[in-house]
């Protein structure tokens, strides 16, 4: 049997469920690509170090919650729109001609939420609300920022900032009618929570956007489209930020 030339994975808390596995050794299966993806499932973000020493075939890593903010202090560069938005979900290794690697984190969220959502923007759509304030949530404002929507983040521990959910008020959530939940609300397999919004004033003009996948449809999503909204879950955002990676880790020149 063919040893496995290089090594690719994922590194979070819980990834039982993970898309990126199967996506890529499908990938490598199918285009006949000498590589292994793997799950490396780290209770604490020390851990990191673990699996560096102890992968020596290691070509790049995905990065998902809770460490894409965490991460950053274990790299060596960060590319110039990852260290904007403040968070890494893309690793590569890059090895010198003396044969000494360095760690380049870059953020591939921005990339696949911006091409999944524009589509779906009309005039009407001006703002955006973000919920939740961790590392996905910094890429999401990146991108809504890039396509010219302004955004407010709404959190259980609001400041100045960012709104509260009791600051949703019918004229709050008419003016913001792109909702964006970047929390692990309703994501398997807590199937049954949704973030504590004011569902009743959403109307036929909002797009509801989750950045869970699995299910299809979060409660968030259900209770979004008996008012009338258009939704739209993160499988198409996470399939293009897995392509946008390979594009990285396959990079001859950085």
């Amino acid at each position: 049997m063919e040893q496995i030339k290089n090594i690719y994975g994922l590194v979070g808390l819980h990834l039982v469920h993970s898309f990126s596995e199967n996506f890529f050794n499908q990938k490598f299966e199918s285009e006949e690509i000498n590589a292994k993806y793997v799950n490396f499932e780290i209770p604490h973000i020390d851990d990191f170090k673990r699996i560096i020493e102890n992968n020596s075939n290691l070509n790049g890593l995905n990065v998902t919650i809770p460490y894409k903010e965490q991460i950053i202090p274990f790299l060596d560069e960060i590319d110039s729109t990852a260290k904007e938005i403040g968070a890494i979900n893309v690793i590569k290794f890059i090895t010198n001609h003396n044969g000494v690697t360095k760690l380049k984190g870059y953020n591939t969220d921005v990339i696949g939420f911006y091409k999944s959502i524009k589509p779906l923007l009309k005039p009407i759509h001006t703002h955006a609300l973000i919920l939740g304030t961790g590392g996905a949530a910094k890429a999401i404002a990146h991108g809504l920022k890039t396509i010219g929507l302004k955004f407010k983040f709404v959190s259980r521990t609001p400041n100045n900032e960012v709104l509260s959910y009791k600051e949703l008020t019918p004229i709050v959530m008419d003016k913001y009618k792109v909702i964006i939940n970047t929390t692990p609300l309703g994501m398997y397999p807590n199937i049954n929570s949704c973030p504590n919004i004011p569902y009743e004033f959403i109307s036929t003009n909002h797009i509801c956007y989750d950045l869970t996948y699995n299910p299809d449809i979060t409660l968030f999503l259900k209770k979004s489209k008996e008012q009338g909204a258009t939704i739209k879950n993160g499988l198409e955002m996470l399939i293009l930020q897995a392509e946008a990676a390979w594009e990285i880790w396959q990079q001859k020149i950085q």
